[in-house]
């Protein structure tokens, strides 16, 4: 089976644009031209004139064909096709009157389209060609009459002929021109998005480094912590408040360590580029046991959805799982009273939907939230957010917060969904 061909770079995309162009334009001059013959009796060099069409409408069915190569178009490249155009309109003009031609000022069309995709040299290049073109034109050519005659009339050939012209050069510019600014404009919005994504991940990858090196010197203070946490439980069988003091703190202590085994066992990276596909309740239901244990103090009330909808399936990655427990953990950390979780999906996306009784966010941080280390709380670093974004948006999904009209911040999260395998 033949592989699919490589979508077309920005130069690419533009020089499909310009064979358009070229192909209406040259269908437009020989439709003219026949009119010519036909209506007003132009005497041409017919056999220098149809060659000249013939050997364009050649050129172009070359474009097409070069479009189908591997290779990417280069600036260069694409100058010579803008100075085969010009070559081309310069020995039709030659036979057909020169600088009397009323169609002589599309010789801009070829030099807008450089302006708007070309660096400013070969813009130059093309402008300087023209230029000489233009004024070799004015003083060699085969005249034709019906373009130098003058008429009594409020309007002659020439006249009309410039009027089409305009109206032809008008459209071309306008759709193509503008098509081709517009895939330059797109190219340097997606190498923004580009290097915007590359720093994010230099962050993230630092923050992994710093995270593990962490993971590893906590170990003892907390072998440490559990032994001591052990012998006051001995030293003092009698005290029952001190003993649940001590049970949770040991309860607390277990679910680091694990923690900490479990950052060391999930940095497979097979695990991270295959994981494991579950239900969305089942994973859900797990994510907030989880979040139980590790919050005891929380208060939430959870809505699922109430409609008799198929069983959803979502690709259950580890930092999934700690992305939501962050986003879990900044509401209840915001909120005094219980936070509302609104859960639902359809066949595309999992809608979860955060709703906590805190005093908002300020209109100074929004738009920054989860893009820099920026947090809305005294002793926060802002990390938690920045990761939460960075692993929800590597998935596919995003993440939104706002000031909800009634008070609180709505955290709005949308994550792709995933069809079992049969």
């Amino acid at each position: 089976m033949r592989d699919a061909p490589l979508p077309l770079s920005t130069p690419g995309r533009n020089l499909m644009r310009l064979s358009l162009v070229r192909g209406i334009t040259w269908t437009g001059f020989l439709a003219g031209i026949l009119l010519g013959l036909e209506v007003f009796g132009f005497q041409l060099h017919l056999l220098a004139v149809f060659s000249t069409i013939v050997a364009m409408a050649l050129i172009n069915l070359l474009t097409w064909w070069r479009l189908q190569w591997p290779h990417p178009v280069a600036d260069w490249e694409y100058l010579l096709h803008l100075l085969l155009d010009v070559l081309g309109l310069s020995v039709l003009f030659y036979f057909t009157g020169g600088a009397t031609n009323p169609f002589i000022s599309y010789f801009l069309v070829p030099l807008t389209i450089s302006a708007a995709t070309l660096p400013w040299h070969f813009s130059w290049i093309l402008a300087s060609v023209i230029l000489i073109n233009y004024t070799l034109l004015m003083f060699f050519n085969f005249p034709v009459p019906q373009f130098i005659e003058t008429h009594h009339s409020s309007l002659n050939l020439h006249i009309v002929g410039m009027w089409a012209n305009f109206i032809l050069s008008t459209g071309l510019i306008t759709v193509f021109v503008y098509k081709m600014a517009q895939s330059l404009r797109q190219r340097d919005a997606d190498l923004s998005d580009t290097r915007e994504k590359s720093l994010r991940d230099e962050q993230i990858l630092a923050v992994a480094t710093q995270a593990a090196g962490t993971a590893h010197e906590l170990g003892t203070p907390l072998s440490t912590m559990a032994v001591m946490l052990k012998e006051l439980s001995h030293d003092y069988p009698d005290d029952a408040q001190l003993q649940a003091d001590l049970a949770l703190l040991r309860q607390q202590v277990d679910t680091c360590k694990v923690t900490l085994q479990s950052l060391v066992s999930n940095a497979d990276q097979s695990r991270l580029l295959n994981p494991e596909r579950k239900a969305v309740r089942v994973f859900l239901k797990a994510v907030l046991e989880y979040w139980e244990v590790l919050r005891p103090d929380v208060c939430y009330q959870i809505h699922w959805p109430t409609s008799a909808a198929e069983e959803a399936w979502i690709l259950a990655d580890i930092t999934l799982q700690q992305a939501l427990i962050n986003l879990l953990n900044n509401a209840a950390d915001a909120s005094s009273e219980a936070v509302s979780i609104h859960i639902d999906w359809n066949q595309d996306e999992l809608h979860l939907d955060l709703l906590d009784q805190g005093p908002g966010i300020p209109l100074d941080l929004a738009e920054k939230l989860g893009q820099t280390f920026i947090s809305t709380k005294s002793k926060g670093l802002g990390l938690g957010l920045f990761l939460t974004h960075a692993t929800i948006n590597r998935l596919g999904g995003t993440v939104r917060l706002y000031n909800h009209q009634q008070g609180g911040t709505l955290t709005e999260v949308r994550i792709p969904l995933s069809r079992p395998h049969h």
